[in-house]
């Protein structure tokens, strides 16, 4: 065998990665487009059977739950480039929420989701939280955020008022640019902020 011929085991592990790597994409893409796509939709749009779509995603749901993770990363990605631990806090702050924001629009898939027990959501949050939770210790430090509310009643309240935000733009009682105004202005005062001048 030549050195440029990779053995038989590699050559079929880079084949399903690369075949696994086109079902994720394509599923991000249909379900942006769809969030009620089916495995087939997915199939289609990677070029893949639906049984290789099984073999390497069994359900819908885990496949929803890579999609969710992959957008959870492009998001941490995002928050990081954002600086979130540079300037006023209560601008970072807003950051925050506009990164946030671009992510339910262009996943309309996360407003989509079924309802899941408490310890999954935190679980689904906790990396962008994470960013979150050092922007509020620093904001309550500095003075520009109320320091009485607990950071964790705070993380809770940001999220449950995005959800709030997005739940209105879905039912069309607000249109996306309207929600996030609203969002910027709840959220700021929960956090006891005043517009950052």
């Amino acid at each position: 065998m030549s050195e440029k011929t990779p053995p038989p085991g590699r050559r079929r592990r880079a084949d399903a990665e690369r075949s696994a790597a086109a079902i994720l994409a394509a599923a991000m893409t249909v379900f942006a487009r769809r969030p009620d796509a089916g495995l087939e939709d997915v199939a289609a749009a990677a070029g893949v059977s639906r049984q290789t779509v099984y073999a390497h995603y069994p359900s819908r749901d885990a496949l929803l739950r890579a999609v969710v993770d992959r957008i959870t990363e492009e998001t941490v990605a995002v928050l990081d480039a954002a600086r979130l631990d540079e300037g006023p806090a209560t601008g970072a702050l807003l950051r925050f929420l506009d990164v946030s924001w671009r992510g339910f629009e262009r996943y309309p898939l996360l407003r989509a989701l079924p309802p899941v027990d408490a310890e999954t959501d935190r679980a689904r949050h906790e990396p962008v939280l994470a960013r979150l939770s050092g922007l509020v210790r620093r904001g309550q430090a500095s003075g520009e955020f109320d320091p009485e509310p607990s950071p964790d009643w705070l993380l809770a309240a940001t999220v449950a008022l995005g959800h709030a935000a997005g739940e209105r733009v879905t039912a069309g009682r607000a249109t996306a640019d309207a929600a996030l105004a609203e969002l910027h202005r709840a959220v700021l005062r929960v956090f006891g902020a005043g517009k950052p001048g």
